[in-house]
């Protein structure tokens, strides 16, 4: 296998797995894509992958890239009917790498199983949304044996276009993950407060979010999520029951490790209003499946607000690539 010239697979054409394949695939790199449904692979052959009918097609290639929803899929589509893992005796991928979301116990398992059929395995979680990916802003962080991760570093660094942080051996890619995504849910509370505050004396949210973002602490969330803040654009990026999901794992990292997280829960606590009030809603289901950044809506009932989309121009600083 020479050097940027490894045979790549890919499995999950979602949000996010499709514009990341994308990348790879435009940069030139050898590709072939799996999707449960077919349809939203078959774009990316004008770009030059190449399409498979099942997992299992991708068992010969070098590095395997995965781009699933939950744990339970990811074991599906390693080491399912179909899955790529066919027998001890066929070809298998030397190379796994998982870019999802998934729990620390369900990724040292499939990392056990993994290793046991002789390949190596990197978990390689990511922070941003597919505006980021096409922007060349997302950030990935990994881990597991750093000799793999120097392998796949170029691929990693194709795919994201912001930095790919290496972080040691095992799960702590995962724990990373949590601990951003708490992050995410306490800066979005905060952020939702702030605007709301700022509002109500009588600052117009463009206004409040341009003096925010092109102060210190600006960001790119921040100017990312400007526009949704600013023109109640709810298109969902992240849910917030996803959302709670992961501030319920942070809490429980917390305690085993016996870290306090005082902040954390209390947003955690805030973050469960948006569900208790959703009944206020015409269509409470469809609300709870909005971007988390409706957060804003939730904050807003509560400071007996009635908000309207200003319907400005708002920079994501994601604008080059789009």
């Amino acid at each position: 296998m020479q050097e940027n010239r490894h045979r790549i697979g890919w499995i999950g054409m979602g949000r996010m797995g499709y514009p990341m394949a994308e990348r790879l695939a435009k940069a030139g790199h050898d590709v072939r894509v799996w999707n449960r449904t077919k349809s939203k692979a078959e774009p990316l052959a004008a770009k030059g992958a190449a399409i498979v009918d099942r997992p299992g097609d991708l068992a010969d290639v070098d590095i395997l890239f995965t781009m699933v929803s939950t744990g339970k899929d990811l074991e599906q589509v390693y080491f399912g009917a179909e899955g790529v893992v066919n027998g001890r005796d066929a070809p298998v991928p030397r190379i796994f790498v998982d870019c999802s979301s998934i729990g620390v116990e369900t990724s040292e398992a499939l990392r056990g199983r993994i290793e046991a059929l002789g390949s190596a395995f990197l978990a390689a979680p990511v922070s941003g949304n597919g505006k980021c990916v096409k922007a060349g802003k997302l950030s990935q962080v990994v881990s597991g044996p750093e000799a793999t991760f120097e392998v796949v570093r170029p691929y990693l660094e194709a795919i994201s276009g912001n930095g790919v942080a290496y972080v040691g051996e095992g799960e702590l890619a995962r724990i990373c993950k949590i601990a951003h995504n708490v992050l995410l849910g306490v800066y979005t509370q905060n952020l939702v407060e702030i605007v709301l505050l700022a509002e109500k004396a009588g600052v117009p949210r463009h206004a409040f979010m341009d003096f925010i973002n092109n102060s210190v602490m600006g960001s790119i969330f921040s100017r990312y999520k400007s526009h949704a803040l600013v023109n109640l654009d709810w298109t969902t990026t992240f849910t917030p029951a996803l959302l709670r999901k992961d501030m319920d794992l942070g809490l429980q990292q917390g305690r085993e490790l016996g870290v306090p997280m005082p902040v954390t829960a209390a947003t955690r606590e805030a973050l469960q209003a948006h569900f208790g009030l959703a009944h206020l809603q015409a269509d409470p289901q469809a609300y709870l499946e909005r971007d988390f950044a409706a957060l804003l809506e939730t904050g807003a009932l509560a400071a007996g607000m009635t908000l309207k989309p200003e319907n400005r121009q708002v920079p994501t600083g994601l604008e080059v690539a789009e």
